[in-house]
């Protein structure tokens, strides 16, 4: 499988870790879009939304709950953070394992439907 979010979990490529559980891994996105920008991935490969079964909704419940933890660690569940879940590719996912962006440390503006 060639998924640089697995790679990332094997440890075969490097990133900045911020929380891990057994089945789940939070670490600084590369590319921030926000002065706090996390990625909340869950260990098992699926590829997005839509390929999650339903044996795979305990895990994605796990995936909220990191990121609510990583939110309170990074200082911003008080002042207020956002978790997007991109689904395809007209949803503008990129990396084709299920992931959230958690964006936070300043003002975010409302989403523009025409972006």
């Amino acid at each position: 499988m060639d998924c640089i979010f697995c790679k990332i979990i094997e440890g075969a490529i490097p990133s900045s870790k911020i929380y891990e559980t057994d089945n789940v891994l939070v670490f600084r996105d590369i590319q921030p879009a926000a002065p706090v920008h996390a990625l909340i991935i869950p260990k098992k490969h699926i590829a997005s939304m839509n390929d999650a079964k339903d044996g795979d909704f305990a895990l994605l419940g796990e995936v909220l709950a990191a990121a609510q933890h990583t939110a309170q660690e990074l200082g911003v569940a008080d002042s207020g953070y956002r978790l997007i879940n991109n689904c395809g590719a007209d949803g503008g996912q990129v990396v084709f394992h299920i992931h959230f962006h958690l964006l936070g440390g300043e003002k975010l503006g409302p989403l523009n439907a025409k972006a």
